[in-house]
Protein backbone atom coordinates (compact mmCIF):
# COMPACT_ATOMS: atom_id res chain seq x y z
CA UNK A 1 0.00 0.00 0.00
CA UNK A 2 1.19 3.12 -0.84
CA UNK A 3 0.06 6.98 -0.51
CA UNK A 4 -0.04 10.01 2.51
CA UNK A 5 0.37 8.73 5.49
CA UNK A 6 -2.41 8.51 7.75
CA UNK A 7 -4.38 6.61 10.47
CA UNK A 8 -7.47 5.06 10.75
CA UNK A 9 -9.06 5.14 14.19
CA UNK A 10 -11.24 2.48 15.36
CA UNK A 11 -14.76 3.43 16.91
CA UNK A 12 -15.56 2.59 19.23
CA UNK A 13 -12.93 1.53 21.16
CA UNK A 14 -11.23 1.46 24.65
CA UNK A 15 -13.56 1.69 27.76
CA UNK A 16 -16.57 -0.54 27.81
CA UNK A 17 -19.51 -0.06 29.82
CA UNK A 18 -18.46 -2.88 32.50
CA UNK A 19 -14.92 -1.64 32.74
CA UNK A 20 -15.47 1.94 33.68
CA UNK A 21 -18.17 0.58 36.33
CA UNK A 22 -15.46 -1.96 37.79
CA UNK A 23 -13.18 1.09 37.80
CA UNK A 24 -15.18 3.87 39.03
CA UNK A 25 -16.32 0.87 41.53
CA UNK A 26 -12.77 1.14 42.97
CA UNK A 27 -12.28 5.00 42.88
CA UNK A 28 -16.05 5.53 45.15
CA UNK A 29 -14.65 2.91 47.81
CA UNK A 30 -11.58 4.95 48.29
CA UNK A 31 -13.15 7.86 48.08
CA UNK A 32 -16.17 6.86 51.12
CA UNK A 33 -13.95 4.70 53.01
CA UNK A 34 -10.78 5.48 52.36
CA UNK A 35 -7.46 3.72 51.69
CA UNK A 36 -6.72 0.67 51.70
CA UNK A 37 -9.22 -0.71 50.00
CA UNK A 38 -8.56 -4.19 48.72
CA UNK A 39 -9.01 -5.94 45.20
CA UNK A 40 -9.17 -9.31 44.58
CA UNK A 41 -7.18 -10.10 41.22
CA UNK A 42 -7.01 -7.16 38.95
CA UNK A 43 -10.25 -5.22 38.73
CA UNK A 44 -9.90 -5.21 34.75
CA UNK A 45 -6.82 -6.43 32.53
CA UNK A 46 -5.16 -3.28 32.03
CA UNK A 47 -1.61 -2.29 33.76
CA UNK A 48 -1.96 1.24 33.92
CA UNK A 49 -5.20 0.89 35.50
CA UNK A 50 -4.19 -1.30 38.00
CA UNK A 51 -1.42 0.87 38.70
CA UNK A 52 -3.15 3.67 38.72
CA UNK A 53 -5.21 2.74 41.41
CA UNK A 54 -2.12 1.10 43.41
CA UNK A 55 -1.33 4.88 43.70
CA UNK A 56 -4.78 5.70 44.84
CA UNK A 57 -4.77 3.64 48.13
CA UNK A 58 -6.17 0.24 46.23
CA UNK A 59 -4.56 -3.09 47.17
CA UNK A 60 -4.52 -6.26 44.21
CA UNK A 61 -4.47 -9.49 46.08
CA UNK A 62 -4.65 -12.58 44.11
CA UNK A 63 -6.75 -14.76 46.79
CA UNK A 64 -9.31 -13.94 49.48
CA UNK A 65 -7.41 -15.09 52.20
CA UNK A 66 -4.91 -12.57 51.46
CA UNK A 67 -7.68 -9.66 52.77
CA UNK A 68 -7.15 -9.18 56.57
CA UNK A 69 -9.87 -10.37 58.63
CA UNK A 70 -12.91 -7.12 58.17
CA UNK A 71 -11.48 -5.15 55.54
CA UNK A 72 -13.63 -4.09 52.56
CA UNK A 73 -12.48 -5.91 49.40
CA UNK A 74 -13.75 -5.45 45.35
CA UNK A 75 -14.23 -8.57 43.35
CA UNK A 76 -12.95 -7.84 39.72
CA UNK A 77 -15.68 -6.98 36.72
CA UNK A 78 -14.73 -10.63 35.20
CA UNK A 79 -16.47 -12.36 38.44
CA UNK A 80 -16.39 -14.77 41.07
CA UNK A 81 -17.18 -17.73 41.69
CA UNK A 82 -19.89 -18.72 44.89
CA UNK A 83 -17.07 -19.85 47.18
CA UNK A 84 -15.15 -16.71 46.73
CA UNK A 85 -18.34 -15.10 48.39
CA UNK A 86 -18.11 -17.43 50.99
CA UNK A 87 -14.79 -17.56 52.04
CA UNK A 88 -15.20 -13.22 52.08
CA UNK A 89 -18.48 -14.24 54.61
CA UNK A 90 -15.89 -15.57 56.99
CA UNK A 91 -13.46 -13.80 56.86
CA UNK A 92 -16.23 -11.01 57.96
CA UNK A 93 -14.69 -8.85 54.91
CA UNK A 94 -16.93 -6.25 53.21
CA UNK A 95 -17.42 -7.53 49.85
CA UNK A 96 -18.23 -5.19 46.47
CA UNK A 97 -19.25 -7.07 43.27
CA UNK A 98 -18.31 -5.44 40.56
CA UNK A 99 -18.60 -8.81 38.18
CA UNK A 100 -20.09 -6.84 35.02
CA UNK A 101 -23.39 -7.44 34.91
CA UNK A 102 -22.94 -9.81 31.37
CA UNK A 103 -21.00 -11.78 33.08
CA UNK A 104 -23.31 -12.41 35.51
CA UNK A 105 -25.94 -12.76 33.24
CA UNK A 106 -23.80 -15.76 31.86
CA UNK A 107 -23.40 -17.14 35.85
CA UNK A 108 -26.77 -17.09 36.14
CA UNK A 109 -27.95 -18.98 32.77
CA UNK A 110 -24.88 -21.64 33.71
CA UNK A 111 -27.20 -22.16 36.92
CA UNK A 112 -30.38 -22.33 35.76
CA UNK A 113 -29.28 -25.04 33.20
CA UNK A 114 -27.57 -26.69 35.98
CA UNK A 115 -30.69 -26.88 37.26
CA UNK A 116 -32.00 -28.42 34.50
CA UNK A 117 -29.57 -31.19 34.59
CA UNK A 118 -27.82 -29.97 31.27
CA UNK A 119 -24.27 -30.44 30.41
CA UNK A 120 -23.37 -27.00 30.01
CA UNK A 121 -20.16 -26.69 27.28
CA UNK A 122 -18.43 -23.43 28.12
CA UNK A 123 -16.32 -22.02 25.30
CA UNK A 124 -13.34 -19.96 26.80
CA UNK A 125 -9.97 -20.11 27.88
CA UNK A 126 -9.14 -22.62 30.34
CA UNK A 127 -7.79 -20.81 33.72
CA UNK A 128 -8.88 -17.18 32.51
CA UNK A 129 -10.33 -15.52 35.36
CA UNK A 130 -14.13 -15.13 34.19
CA UNK A 131 -14.05 -18.55 32.85
CA UNK A 132 -13.23 -19.98 36.58
CA UNK A 133 -15.88 -17.96 37.43
CA UNK A 134 -18.41 -19.04 35.93
CA UNK A 135 -17.32 -22.62 36.10
CA UNK A 136 -17.51 -22.50 39.97
CA UNK A 137 -21.86 -21.86 39.60
CA UNK A 138 -22.11 -25.61 38.78
CA UNK A 139 -18.78 -26.75 38.56
CA UNK A 140 -20.53 -30.92 38.29
CA UNK A 141 -22.45 -29.50 34.75
CA UNK A 142 -19.62 -27.61 33.33
CA UNK A 143 -17.18 -28.26 30.37
CA UNK A 144 -14.55 -25.58 29.43
CA UNK A 145 -14.12 -25.98 25.42
CA UNK A 146 -10.61 -24.28 24.55
CA UNK A 147 -11.55 -23.60 20.97
CA UNK A 148 -12.91 -25.52 17.74
CA UNK A 149 -9.85 -27.90 18.20
CA UNK A 150 -11.10 -28.92 21.32
CA UNK A 151 -14.56 -30.04 20.33
CA UNK A 152 -13.68 -34.00 19.55
CA UNK A 153 -12.42 -34.35 23.42
CA UNK A 154 -15.40 -33.10 24.73
CA UNK A 155 -17.88 -35.83 26.33
CA UNK A 156 -21.65 -35.34 27.78
CA UNK A 157 -23.66 -37.62 29.05
CA UNK A 158 -26.82 -37.40 27.44
CA UNK A 159 -26.69 -35.81 23.73
CA UNK A 160 -30.02 -34.44 24.00
CA UNK A 161 -29.24 -32.41 27.32
CA UNK A 162 -26.27 -30.32 25.87
CA UNK A 163 -26.20 -26.28 25.71
CA UNK A 164 -23.30 -23.78 25.23
CA UNK A 165 -22.14 -21.33 27.24
CA UNK A 166 -19.29 -18.76 26.35
CA UNK A 167 -16.82 -16.08 27.74
CA UNK A 168 -18.20 -12.40 26.92
CA UNK A 169 -14.25 -11.48 25.16
CA UNK A 170 -13.48 -14.47 22.66
CA UNK A 171 -13.26 -13.59 19.12
CA UNK A 172 -16.92 -13.83 17.87
CA UNK A 173 -15.66 -15.75 14.58
CA UNK A 174 -13.69 -18.17 16.33
CA UNK A 175 -16.36 -19.21 19.02
CA UNK A 176 -18.96 -19.34 15.94
CA UNK A 177 -17.11 -21.45 14.80
CA UNK A 178 -16.67 -23.53 17.97
CA UNK A 179 -20.12 -23.76 18.19
CA UNK A 180 -20.77 -25.01 14.63
CA UNK A 181 -18.50 -28.11 15.37
CA UNK A 182 -20.51 -28.87 18.80
CA UNK A 183 -23.86 -28.73 16.64
CA UNK A 184 -22.13 -31.31 14.02
CA UNK A 185 -21.34 -33.61 17.04
CA UNK A 186 -24.33 -32.73 19.09
CA UNK A 187 -27.28 -31.59 16.90
CA UNK A 188 -29.45 -31.02 19.53
CA UNK A 189 -27.49 -28.59 21.43
CA UNK A 190 -29.00 -25.25 22.93
CA UNK A 191 -27.84 -21.93 22.34
CA UNK A 192 -28.06 -19.21 25.13
CA UNK A 193 -30.68 -17.25 26.00
CA UNK A 194 -29.12 -14.19 24.49
CA UNK A 195 -25.40 -13.65 23.01
CA UNK A 196 -22.78 -13.84 25.30
CA UNK A 197 -19.91 -12.27 23.91
CA UNK A 198 -20.58 -8.85 25.27
CA UNK A 199 -21.75 -6.00 22.81
CA UNK A 200 -18.36 -4.08 23.38
CA UNK A 201 -16.41 -7.22 22.41
CA UNK A 202 -18.79 -7.40 19.44
CA UNK A 203 -18.30 -4.05 18.60
CA UNK A 204 -14.34 -3.91 18.87
CA UNK A 205 -13.75 -6.47 16.37
CA UNK A 206 -16.50 -5.19 13.99
CA UNK A 207 -14.35 -2.24 13.68
CA UNK A 208 -10.94 -3.99 13.64
CA UNK A 209 -12.62 -6.34 10.72
CA UNK A 210 -13.61 -2.90 8.67
CA UNK A 211 -10.27 -1.20 9.27
CA UNK A 212 -7.85 -4.40 8.38
CA UNK A 213 -7.65 -4.61 4.80
CA UNK A 214 -6.95 -0.96 4.31
CA UNK A 215 -3.84 -1.13 6.57
CA UNK A 216 -0.30 -1.89 6.67
CA UNK A 217 -0.01 -2.03 10.69
CA UNK A 218 -2.62 -2.40 13.31
CA UNK A 219 -1.55 -1.01 17.04
CA UNK A 220 -3.82 -2.28 19.34
CA UNK A 221 -3.60 -0.51 22.85
CA UNK A 222 -4.40 -3.14 25.62
CA UNK A 223 -1.90 -5.25 27.87
CA UNK A 224 -0.92 -9.04 27.26
CA UNK A 225 -3.33 -10.76 29.58
CA UNK A 226 -6.51 -9.10 28.21
CA UNK A 227 -8.60 -11.87 26.21
CA UNK A 228 -10.61 -9.08 24.09
CA UNK A 229 -7.48 -7.08 23.67
CA UNK A 230 -5.40 -10.11 22.20
CA UNK A 231 -8.22 -11.16 20.06
CA UNK A 232 -8.40 -7.39 18.09
CA UNK A 233 -4.88 -8.16 16.93
CA UNK A 234 -6.12 -11.48 15.60
CA UNK A 235 -8.60 -10.37 14.11
CA UNK A 236 -6.61 -7.45 12.19
CA UNK A 237 -4.65 -10.47 11.20
CA UNK A 238 -7.02 -12.49 9.58
CA UNK A 239 -8.87 -9.75 8.09
CA UNK A 240 -5.39 -8.84 5.66
CA UNK A 241 -3.71 -6.00 8.02
CA UNK A 242 0.19 -7.05 6.75
CA UNK A 243 1.28 -6.61 10.73
CA UNK A 244 -0.37 -6.37 14.14
CA UNK A 245 0.96 -5.49 17.18
CA UNK A 246 -0.34 -5.04 21.32
CA UNK A 247 1.28 -2.19 23.28
CA UNK A 248 -0.06 -1.06 26.50
CA UNK A 249 1.94 2.46 26.32
CA UNK A 250 3.41 4.42 22.84
CA UNK A 251 6.54 3.67 23.66
CA UNK A 252 6.41 0.19 23.32
CA UNK A 253 5.75 0.81 19.63
CA UNK A 254 9.29 0.23 17.69
CA UNK A 255 10.13 3.20 15.20
CA UNK A 256 11.02 0.03 12.59
CA UNK A 257 6.96 -1.34 12.63
CA UNK A 258 6.34 1.92 10.86
CA UNK A 259 8.70 1.30 7.84
CA UNK A 260 7.11 1.50 4.38
CA UNK A 261 3.86 1.72 6.34
CA UNK A 262 1.71 4.67 5.06
CA UNK A 263 -2.01 3.69 6.86
CA UNK A 264 -2.02 2.57 10.37
CA UNK A 265 -4.67 1.22 12.36
CA UNK A 266 -5.31 2.32 15.75
CA UNK A 267 -7.94 0.82 18.22
CA UNK A 268 -8.05 -0.28 22.20
CA UNK A 269 -9.30 -2.86 24.26
CA UNK A 270 -12.22 -2.69 26.22
CA UNK A 271 -9.96 -1.92 29.39
CA UNK A 272 -8.01 0.85 28.25
CA UNK A 273 -8.36 4.47 29.13
CA UNK A 274 -8.32 6.92 26.17
CA UNK A 275 -4.94 8.93 27.78
CA UNK A 276 -3.29 5.72 26.05
CA UNK A 277 -4.97 6.17 22.80
CA UNK A 278 -4.08 9.54 22.61
CA UNK A 279 -0.36 8.79 23.78
CA UNK A 280 -0.14 6.58 20.59
CA UNK A 281 -1.90 9.10 18.25
CA UNK A 282 0.52 11.72 19.48
CA UNK A 283 3.42 9.34 18.45
CA UNK A 284 2.50 8.53 14.92
CA UNK A 285 2.09 12.12 14.94
CA UNK A 286 5.43 12.82 15.61
CA UNK A 287 6.57 10.11 12.64
CA UNK A 288 4.18 12.23 10.09
CA UNK A 289 0.70 10.41 10.67
CA UNK A 290 -1.15 13.58 11.17
CA UNK A 291 -4.34 12.93 9.22
CA UNK A 292 -6.81 10.76 11.50
CA UNK A 293 -9.67 9.25 9.99
CA UNK A 294 -11.99 7.58 12.28
CA UNK A 295 -13.83 4.25 11.26
CA UNK A 296 -17.29 4.57 13.09
CA UNK A 297 -18.87 0.70 13.39
CA UNK A 298 -20.92 1.19 16.10
CA UNK A 299 -22.88 3.51 18.44
CA UNK A 300 -22.81 2.58 22.40
CA UNK A 301 -24.21 4.65 24.50
CA UNK A 302 -24.78 1.53 27.64
CA UNK A 303 -24.28 2.70 31.25
CA UNK A 304 -24.49 0.22 33.90
CA UNK A 305 -25.55 1.23 37.72
CA UNK A 306 -22.70 0.64 40.28
CA UNK A 307 -23.00 -2.01 42.80
CA UNK A 308 -25.91 -1.71 45.50
CA UNK A 309 -22.97 -1.09 48.17
CA UNK A 310 -21.88 1.70 46.18
CA UNK A 311 -24.81 3.38 45.51
CA UNK A 312 -26.40 2.33 49.51
CA UNK A 313 -23.60 3.92 50.88
CA UNK A 314 -23.34 7.28 48.46
CA UNK A 315 -27.39 7.50 49.29
CA UNK A 316 -26.66 7.25 52.90
CA UNK A 317 -24.16 10.04 53.10
CA UNK A 318 -26.86 12.12 51.16
CA UNK A 319 -24.72 12.17 47.86
CA UNK A 320 -27.23 11.86 45.42
CA UNK A 321 -28.02 9.20 42.39
CA UNK A 322 -24.79 7.06 41.56
CA UNK A 323 -25.52 7.76 38.05
CA UNK A 324 -24.85 11.39 37.81
CA UNK A 325 -21.60 10.91 39.92
CA UNK A 326 -20.30 8.83 36.71
CA UNK A 327 -17.03 9.43 35.06
CA UNK A 328 -16.45 9.80 31.16
CA UNK A 329 -14.56 7.02 30.41
CA UNK A 330 -12.22 9.07 28.71
CA UNK A 331 -11.34 11.66 31.42
CA UNK A 332 -10.45 9.32 34.75
CA UNK A 333 -7.12 7.42 35.48
CA UNK A 334 -4.80 10.48 34.20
Amino acid sequence: MTGAKKVLLAAPRGYCAGVDRAVVTVEKALELYGPPIYVRKQIVHNKHVVATLERRGAIFVEETDEVPEGATVVFSAHGVAPVVHEEAKQLNLTSIDATCPLVTKVHREAVRFANADFDILLIGHEGHEEVVGTSGEAPEHITIVNGPDDVDNVQVRDPEKVVWLSQTTLSVDETMETVRRLRNRFPAIQDPPSDDICYATQNRQLAVRQMAAQCDLMIVVGSQNSSNSVRLVEVALEYGCAAGYLVDYADEIDDSWLSGVSTVGVTSGASVPELLVRDVLDYLARHGYEDVEPVVAAEESLLFALPNEIRRELKRRGKGDSAKLRHDASTHLH
